[in-house]
C-alpha cells in the first residue's frame, strides 16, 4: 500500500486515554517499519455528551472505511438518559460479531491454578443480555414489583462464534471447551450449542469437549486447562469469562481484546482491538499503569492488516510487538500490578527499543519472519 496503512484511533478517559498515547508510539512508523496514518477521534465522555454519540457514529463509519480501529477505554455513566457506553454503537455499526481475548502467560509470572497453556473466549459481541429490552411492572418499589428483560440472539451471530471458535483452535492446536448452560434454556442458549455441534461435525480432527458453564468455571481453577483452550460463549457469559480468564494469567492488564467483523467465508473485515480493562481514574496521572493490554492491541491490529488488507510486512511487525511485550516483562520491565519497578513510560520506551531492534536485526538477515 503506496499510501500506508490507515488505523482509526478512537480516544478515550482518563488512564485510558494515557495508555492509548503510549501505545500509539509503538506504532510510529520509525518503529514497526510501516508507513501508517492515524485519523483521530475524541471518544471522551465529554465529547459523546456534547455531540450526543455523533461522534461515536463518526467514528464507526471511519473504521468501517479503514477497516482497522485502535481503541482506549472509555467512561460508562450511569444515568439511563446519559449516552450510555460507545462500545454498543461501534460493535453494531461495523456489524461486528466475535470477540476474541487470549489470556497467555507473562514471563516471570507465576499464573494461578497452575494454568501456562493460553484460554481464548470467543464471545457474542452483539445482543444477549446487553441492549435487552427491560421493564418493570407494579407498584414502585413494593413487594409485588416485578422486573422484565427481553433478550435475543440470532444463528448468524450464533454461527460466527462458533466458526470463529474453531478456527481459532485450529490455529492454536488447541480444543474448543465449554458452552452455554444449553440445558436449562434450550431454545435460547440451545442455539450456540446447536451451532457449536455444526462446527464440530464439520471439523472432526479438532477436538471439542462441550461442558455446561458452571462446570466451565469449576473445571478452569481445576486442571482442566491442561493445553490451549477455546472457549466460545454467550455475550454476557464472555463477558464474565474474560474477567476471569485473564487474571489467571497474572492481570487484566496482560492481554488485548479485539472485536471482529467478518464476510460471508468468516474472514475478518472489520478489527477493533482495544485493552479489555477500564479507566482506572485511581491511576490517572500516576504513569505506574500497566500498558501491555494496549500495547498488545497494537500487535493485534498490526496481525488483521495482514489478513484484511495484504500490507506488507504488518505480520512482521506485528509479532516483534508480540515478542517483545514478553521478552520485557521476563527481563523484569514490569508495572507495579505485575510486582515489577516500572512506570508505564519505562515499560514503553523497553518495547519500542526491542521492536526497532527486531525489526533492524530481521532485515539485516533479510527474513520476513
Amino acid at each position: 500500500m503506496t499510501d500506508g496503512l490507515t488505523l482509526t484511533i478512537l480516544e478515550g478517559d482518563e488512564t485510558g486515554q494515557e495508555l492509548l498515547d503510549q501505545a500509539v508510539r509503538v506504532l510510529d512508523p520509525e518503529v514497526i517499519g510501516i508507513p501508517v496514518r492515524l485519523e483521530r477521534f475524541d471518544l471522551s465522555l465529554e465529547k459523546r455528551r456534547e455531540t450526543r454519540n455523533q461522534i461515536v457514529h463518526d467514528a464507526a463509519a471511519a473504521m468501517r472505511a479503514s477497516g482497522l480501529g485502535l481503541k482506549a477505554a472509555t467512561v460508562t455513566p450511569e444515568g439511563k438518559d446519559d449516552v450510555g457506553s460507545p462500545n454498543r454503537i461501534l460493535r453494531e455499526e461495523v456489524d461486528g460479531k466475535v470477540i476474541i481475548r487470549t489470556g497467555r502467560r507473562i514471563p516471570g509470572v507465576t499464573p494461578a491454578a497452575g494454568i501456562h497453556f493460553p484460554i481464548s473466549v470467543v464471545r457474542m459481541a452483539v445482543d444477549d443480555a446487553y441492549g435487552a429490552k427491560q421493564w418493570r411492572e407494579g407498584a414502585d418499589g413494593g413487594e409485588d414489583e416485578i422486573a422484565y428483560r427481553t433478550e435475543k440472539i440470532s444463528r448468524s451471530t450464533c454461527r460466527a462464534v462458533s466458526e470463529y471458535a474453531f478456527r481459532t483452535a485450529e490455529k492454536m492446536g488447541g480444543r474448543v471447551y465449554g458452552g452455554p448452560k444449553w440445558t436449562v434454556s434450550p431454545v435460547y442458549e440451545g442455539m450456540l450449542k446447536e451451532e457449536l455441534d455444526r462446527a464440530a461435525a464439520a471439523r472432526p480432527d479438532i477436538a471439542y469437549q462441550p461442558v455446561l458453564i458452571d462446570a466451565l468455571y469449576a473445571g478452569l481453577v481445576s486442571g482442566a486447562a491442561d493445553g490451549p483452550l477455546v472457549i466460545p460463549a454467550l455475550n454476557r457469559d464472555g463477558d464474565c469469562l474474560s474477567d476471569l480468564v485473564l487474571p489467571l494469567f497474572g492481570s487484566i492488564a496482560g492481554a488485548e481484546s479485539t472485536l471482529l467483523a467478518f464476510d460471508a467465508d468468516y474472514r475478518p473485515t472489520v478489527a477493533m482491538a482495544e485493552a479489555p480493562h477500564g479507566t482506572a481514574p485511581s491511576l490517572l496521572g500516576k504513569d505506574v499503569a500497566n500498558p501491555m493490554a494496549m500495547i498488545l492491541a497494537c500487535a493485534a491490529l498490526l496481525h488483521y492488516a495482514g489478513q484484511i488488507h495484504g500490507t506488507p510486512g504488518a505480520d512482521r511487525a506485528s509479532r516483534a510487538i508480540y515478542e517483545s511485550v514478553l521478552e520485557g516483562a521476563s527481563a523484569g520491565v514490569k508495572t507495579p500490578d505485575l510486582a515489577g519497578p516500572s512506570s508505564t513510560t519505562e515499560v514503553t520506551d523497553d518495547v519500542i527499543a526491542r521492536v526497532r531492534t527486531k525489526i533492524d536485526v530481521w532485515s539485516s538477515l533479510g527474513t520476513t519472519v
